[in-house]
């Protein structure tokens, strides 16, 4: 069997990657590198150099050879090999008749539980978000941030008694409305230095916190390192890591209880099974993060089914409804507050054939939020 042609597929905010083969097998991946998506594409563009007339079922050769090829790294480098590497797996479960995680070690568990997005401009629709995700059976919510979603147009100043004390009272009316019956996964977006994450901690810890998330920039291992040593809630980072060798000085400096790598960008499901086990030494659990396209889903899912230390799956919002619903032929199922663990070949879906006449690409605008002083902020 022979790679024949590799294609970029843009699909609204997404970018999807397609792997032909002589034998008639095509396999399905997915760029996390959302923000830069086009560089991306480019990067496939180029790999496609090497990967055409190879054996895909060569998957960790083929990986070694890209990444290692010019010792360039980088977020559009590591979306383009994520993309290809999954669908490598999903040629190679489907040339096998089994799911990808029957290739990786077999299943661990029957289904993955999920947490599902929260999104609110002000605390009383956030508020409202928990509880509605609670009536629609999940046992966690996510992508909850105690400071509001504002638009990043919008120039922002609060003292910093009133950022802290608001954000404490924030996650106290989460515990509030849903009792202990819903875990929450606070999301801070890196939106604080390390002695305000240390005080904001320390004033929600008694609301229970399932994990506290990039509560400061991941740039410097060392800061969250000095978070952690000062907190008691667990900090789940990662996102934005790329490779295992950061993943292991995160872990090292026990700056991490939960890891959060993005199967999309941490070189697909091989990089993603390997961080998996780097946190397993330690005693750390895989939250995978996605806050991209049924694909990443998919993927994240095969994930959950072969590891022994998965904690609980991002399941972003929209999954289940048009026009991420319809992007794919077979979208995975929930039950309540779990996705079920397809035992379809590959990673269980393919892309739906009219997916980019449909929903054409969207480019992502290029917007920073600014303090009311003018200067840059992180959110």
């Amino acid at each position: 069997m022979k790679i024949t042609a590799i294609e970029t597929i843009p699909v609204d905010r997404y970018l999807f990657v397609q792997v032909h083969t002589d034998a008639g097998i095509t396999g399905l991946g997915e760029s996390g590198t959302w923000g830069f998506l086009e560089a991306s594409a480019e990067v496939v563009e180029t790999f496609k150099r090497y990967l055409i007339g190879q054996d895909p079922l060569r998957i960790e050769h083929h990986w070694q050879y890209l990444y290692r090829w010019t010792h360039f790294r980088g977020a559009a480098i590591m979306g383009a090999l994520s993309a290809i590497d999954i669908a490598l797996w999903d040629i190679a479960g489907k040339h096998f008749g089994v799911p990808c995680y029957q290739l990786l070690g077999g299943k661990t568990r029957d289904k993955a539980r999920v947490y599902y997005h929260v999104f609110g401009g002000t605390r009383e629709e956030l508020v409202q978000g928990c509880l509605d995700a609670k009536a629609r059976g999940f046992t966690a919510v996510g992508h909850l941030t105690p400071f509001t979603d504002d638009p990043r147009d919008k120039p922002y100043f609060k003292t910093h008694a009133s950022k802290i004390g608001d954000a404490i009272e924030t996650v106290r009316q989460y515990r509030e409305a849903v009792g202990n019956a819903v875990d929450l996964c606070i999301e801070i977006h890196r939106q604080l230095t390390p002695a305000e994450a240390v005080v904001l901690a320390q004033g929600i810890a008694p609301y229970h916190p399932f994990f506290y998330e990039d509560p400061t920039l991941p740039d410097n291992f060392d800061a969250m390192g000095l978070i952690a040593q000062q907190i008691t809630v667990p900090i789940a980072t990662g996102e934005r890591l790329h490779t295992i060798y950061e993943f292991a000085m995160l872990l090292a400096r026990g700056a991490v209880q939960y890891v959060r790598p993005d199967v999309c960008m941490c070189g697909g499901l091989t990089g993603a099974k390997k961080i998996a086990a780097l946190a397993e030494a330690h005693y750390v659990g895989v939250v995978p993060h996605n806050p991209l396209g049924p694909v990443s889903t998919a993927a994240c899912l095969q994930l959950a089914a072969c590891i022994p230390n998965f904690a609980l799956q991002e399941y972003p919002l929209g999954e289940d409804v048009p026009p991420k619903s319809e992007m794919v032929t077979s979208p995975l199922q929930r039950e309540g507050g779990y996705l079920l663990i397809s035992d379809k070949p590959g990673i269980g879906i393919e892309l739906a054939p009219d997916a980019a006449t449909r929903f054409p690409p969207k480019p992502r605008r290029v917007v920073t939020r600014l303090h009311e002083d003018g200067s840059v902020i992180d959110q």
